[in-house]
């Protein structure tokens, strides 16, 4: 993934970025969640059993890049980079990306580009490309988008809220709190950027 993360076509669009394997204990949990919903399905719909086998391919987030940026507007620029730049170096998308958003006014926005928004009641936003290489199609990793105010709210609710939702009450409303000022300062973000480029238009 390196030749793509750090391909200079994105570069002037992104601010920063990260990369991760799967924590072990994490892993763990995330099986044992899977295999709880497996069995709550019908027999004959059920998903495969994740086993040693398979768990290259029926888990999805194994290795992942996270791309930062400034402002969502970006993603304009970022997303149909990231489809070229992909199929350039033979990776392919696994389904469509997955747009998980809980503001819906950022709703119009992404439909705008050509991405379908879920609407997500922990209130998380962000952009997900499961993606596979042709020299491992087996392997799937994860490529993250967001921008760097939902990522300090990200941050926060992974540290405490993931695998296992926190049973402090106080603790899940200020990360409500927390998604709703995050919120509010990537729309701020936003607005500076607009002003800035009508000013510049105006010269």
């Amino acid at each position: 993934m390196d030749q793509f993360a750090n391909d200079a076509r994105l570069k002037p669009f992104i601010h920063s970025q990260k990369y991760r394997t799967k924590d072990p204990d994490h892993l763990q949990k995330k099986l044992e969640r899977k295999e709880i919903q497996r069995r709550n399905i019908e027999p004959d719909k059920r998903p495969k059993l994740v086993n040693k086998k398979n768990i290259l391919d029926e888990v999805n987030d194994l290795v992942g890049v996270r791309l930062l940026h400034l402002h969502t507007k970006q993603m304009s620029e970022i997303h149909p980079l990231i489809l070229k730049i992909l199929e350039q170096n033979h990776y392919k998308i696994k389904g469509k990306p997955l747009v998980y958003i809980w503001d819906i006014e950022s709703k119009n926005f992404f439909e705008e580009i050509g991405l379908k928004p879920i609407e997500r009641y922990e209130m998380y936003t962000s952009v997900h490309y499961v993606v596979s290489s042709a020299a491992r199609p087996e392997m799937k990793m994860e490529i993250q988008v967001r921008t760097l105010m939902e990522e300090v709210w990200s941050e926060a609710s992974h540290s405490i809220n993931y695998p296992v939702e926190t049973a402090s009450m106080s603790c899940r409303e200020q990360l409500r709190v927390l998604a709703r000022i995050t919120s509010g300062c990537t729309r701020l973000v936003d607005s500076i950027f607009s002003s800035y480029d009508e000013s510049l238009k105006s010269k």
